[in-house]
């Protein structure tokens, strides 16, 4: 029975995420009614079969009619965690157009077609509210939404997939190779029987293009994002990171560049640049100690200065408390008459093409041991205006390995670079590259 003066919710889906989200409402219904000032109802639970069991869950609650539940006229807040475009969109803008305040974790949705839904929830004075789509509990979304609203972001480095990281960490602390610690990741949950959306890096580009659109107010989808995953890391690429001092952390990177940057943009050099890919990164770094299937997020201010956000980045529990925080938030604006901020696209920079990146390279190459060979190298890259940081060369025999670690350069003029050395004949194989992130170096 409904209580007096209840606000009615809507869920959608009741998966892992959703089957927690009904135990937090019942577990914690007298705090959540006095932290809103009235209580919570839940409605109804739309799921695509009504005979799969539930625990937890009033099967009286069950309907397969989902765009039934949205438009209900006693409905005053959706939640969707059904994920996927449709009919996750179709069931969103249903909602938002009777009004509703919608609350989300789909990140595939808002990454792909984010500007409909906000457009959507502005036209009809509606509330959209996603923190649970980008990095689980952790608290990031909000922070670049509100609290550093009045700053400028310049940048946000973070580690946002926990299974890439798990098995990065397995194959930096215990060297392990990538199938084996995958087949680890998949035995203890971390990973999905198709792994492809993680370590392909599908997944984070999802969250890097929410990300570059809150911290820089530009419209970015995950089209725009420069995706690499971590399949061909190897167990030499973690050698020869310990050898640097740096770790290899699957990384999206959200940042602005600015008109001092050596860029060929026609927008005087001004624009923004997402991408997701493995790097190095000094274990000096803040990110460089998140261990096993955790996530975190560095974001640098111009005022705030250097911020990081730590912690559960996945799993039902955690999302299913940063659904139920922006259930608090949207339901506290419907008792006061007001909505929450919405998104602006004002800034519309362009989102940079990877060639335009201002980035660094880690090159090793297998090389024949004899004179000349390092000045041949260094001509291939000074040839595409590339500067040499620091060089380590290795004798095997007739052979020798050459490590080089280049400054900022255009990702083009290094990926040129590389390309040159491929065809030299003093070069036996291009061994790795990498690139490498998080320092100051020029």
């Amino acid at each position: 029975m409904k209580p007096a003066g209840a606000l009615t919710v809507a869920l959608l889906g009741c998966g892992v995420v959703g089957t927690e989200v009904v135990r937090l409402l019942r577990e914690q219904a007298d705090d959540l009614a006095a932290r809103i000032g009235a209580p919570l109802h839940l409605g109804g639970v739309a799921v695509r079969r009504l005979d799969k069991p539930r625990a937890g869950v009033d099967p009286e609650l069950l309907t397969t009619d989902a765009v039934g539940l949205v438009t209900r006229d006693d409905i005053d807040i959706v939640i969707e965690v059904i994920g996927g475009i449709e009919p996750a969109r179709s069931l969103m803008l249903a909602a938002m157009k009777t009004g509703k305040a919608v609350i989300s974790a789909n990140k595939a949705l808002l990454a792909e077609d984010g500007e409909t839904l906000f457009g959507a929830a502005r036209e009809y004075g509606a509330d959209l509210y996603y923190e649970a789509s980008v990095a689980g509990a952790i608290p990031l979304l909000r922070p670049l939404r509100e609290s550093l609203v009045g700053d400028h972001v310049h940048k946000v480095l973070g580690i946002v997939n926990g299974t890439t990281n798990y098995i990065l960490d397995q194959m930096d602390t215990h060297g392990a190779g990538f199938t084996e610690a995958l087949e680890e990741a998949q035995s203890l949950g971390y990973a999905e029987a198709d792994p492809t959306a993680d370590v392909e890096g599908f997944d984070a580009a999802a969250k890097a293009a929410i990300l570059a659109q809150l911290a820089f107010h530009t419209t970015v989808t995950a089209a725009d994002v420069h995706r690499e995953g971590i399949t061909e890391v190897s167990a030499a690429d973690m050698a020869s990171a310990k050898a640097m001092g740096c770790v290899v952390k699957l990384l999206a990177i959200c940042e602005r560049v600015r008109t001092d940057e050596p860029t060929g943009n026609s927008l005087n050099g001004r624009g923004v640049s997402v991408r997701v890919y493995p790097a190095m990164i000094p274990r000096s770094h803040p990110l460089a100690s998140v261990r096993e299937a955790y996530n975190a997020v560095f974001v640098e201010a111009e005022s705030a200065g250097r911020l990081m956000f730590y912690g559960a980045g996945a799993g039902g529990a955690p999302t299913a408390s940063a659904v139920l925080g922006d259930l608090v938030a949207v339901a506290r604006n419907k008792m006061n008459g007001t909505r929450g901020p919405a998104e602006t696209t004002y800034a519309a920079l362009p989102v940079l093409p990877m060639g335009e990146t201002i980035t660094r390279y880690h090159v090793q190459l297998d090389v024949a041991d004899r004179s000349g060979v390092l000045a041949q190298v260094a001509e291939e890259f000074s040839r595409h205006d590339v500067s040499i940081q620091a060089v380590r060369q290795e004798g095997h025999g007739e052979d020798a390995q050459l490590v080089i670690v280049t400054h900022r350069a255009e990702d083009a003029a290094l990926a040129a670079t590389v390309a040159g050395l491929s065809g030299l004949d003093i070069v036996r194989n291009v061994a790795s590259v990498m690139r490498v992130e998080g320092d100051d170096q020029k």
